[in-house]
C-alpha cells in the first residue's frame, strides 16, 4: 500500500491510552511516509515499536515549531510525505501543529487528516447530556478571574475542556463559588487501564476527588442546565417572518432576548413553515 501515499502532510490521530486503538489507516501511513514528526519521539517510539513502524522520527513540538518549518517544508518540495502526530489523540486539538499546517497550506502543499481518537469525543460519547450542542475551549488559564470570566460566559454551553490533576480540584471550588449546583463530568485515564468518568453535581465531584485517586489526563464537561419550559414564540416567530429573516436569523434574535434554547426556537419556526 506504500504508493497510496501521496505527497502530503498527513495529520494523524494516535491513541489516547490504549494503544489498541489507532486505525488500519493511521498505521499505513505511519509505516509508509518519509518521515514523522513527533511531538514527542520517546513517547511515540512506543507505538511505532508496538506495530513494528521503522519511519524516521524528527521531533516536533511547540518549542521547536517555527525552527522546523523550512526543514518539512523542503522534504514536500522534494516530493516526500510526512506525518504529524501528537503524543495522543489529535494533532492541532491543544497540541502543536498549528503552525505547520499553516505554512504547508500556504505553500500550496496538501494536507490530509487520518481520524481517529481524541479525549474530547471519547468523553462526550460515554455522557448523556440535554442535547447535541457542545463548546470545547481546551486548556482553561491559571488565573481565577479569567476561569471565572469563561465560566459565565458560557453558562448555556455543555462546556469541554482540559485540565491538570494538579489544578482540578481547584478549578472545580472556582466553579463552585458560581454554580454551586452544576453537573459535572470528569474523565481520567480514558481508555486505559483505571478509567474512571463520573458524572456528580459539582460539590459530590470535589470530595470525590478528594477522597480518591487523582493522576493522569483530565476531561471535563460542564452541563448545560436543562432548560426551564419554554415560552411560546409563535406569535413573535411570525411577527418576525413578516421582516423576511430566516429562520436562522429568528432563531439567533430570539434566544439572544430571552435567553432561551435556540434549537427549540428553530424547531419552533419549522413547525411553523410546515
Amino acid at each position: 500500500m506504500a504508493n497510496s501515499i501521496e505527497n502530503a502532510l498527513y495529520v494523524v490521530a494516535t491513541p489516547i491510552g490504549n494503544l489498541e486503538d489507532i486505525t488500519l489507516r493511521a498505521i499505513n501511513v505511519l509505516k509508509n511516509v518519509d518521515v514523522i514528526a513527533a511531538e514527542d519521539t520517546r513517547n511515540t517510539s512506543v507505538l511505532l515499536e508496538k506495530y513494528s513502524i521503522s519511519t524516521k522520527l524528527i521531533s516536533y513540538h511547540k518549542y521547536s515549531e517555527n525552527s522546523r518549518i523550512e526543514l518539512f517544508l523542503n522534504y514536500l518540495n522534494e516530493g516526500k510525505s510526512i506525518a504529524l502526530v501528537s503524543d495522543a489523540g489529535t494533532p492541532l486539538i491543544s497540541d502543536p501543529g498549528n503552525v505547520l499546517v499553516e505554512n504547508v497550506l500556504n505553500s500550496n502543499h496538501k494536507v490530509i487528516p487520518i481520524s481517529g481518537a481524541s479525549a474530547v469525543i471519547t468523553l462526550l460519547s460515554a455522557t448523556s447530556r440535554t442535547d447535541e450542542d457542545f463548546k470545547f475551549i481546551g486548556f482553561l488559564p491559571k488565573i481565577k478571574n479569567q476561569i471565572e470570566k469563561i465560566i459565565t460566559n458560557n453558562k448555556n454551553e455543555n462546556l469541554i475542556f482540559y485540565e491538570s490533576p494538579n489544578r482540578l480540584i481547584e478549578t472545580m471550588e472556582t466553579i463552585k463559588e458560581i454554580y454551586p449546583d452544576k453537573k459535572i463530568t470528569v474523565g481520567r485515564e480514558l481508555t486505559k487501564k483505571f478509567e474512571e468518568i463520573k458524572t456528580f453535581n459539582i460539590n459530590e465531584m470535589i470530595e470525590h476527588f478528594k477522597n480518591n485517586t487523582l493522576k493522569g489526563e483530565i476531561v471535563v464537561l460542564l452541563h448545560k442546565d436543562a432548560q426551564k419550559e419554554e415560552f411560546d414564540f409563535t406569535d413573535k416567530i411570525k411577527k418576525l417572518k413578516k421582516l423576511n429573516l430566516k429562520d436562522k436569523e429568528i432563531s439567533s434574535i430570539l434566544s439572544e432576548l430571552y435567553d432561551a434554547n435556540k434549537n427549540a426556537i428553530y424547531k419552533k419556526c419549522l413547525e411553523i413553515n410546515n
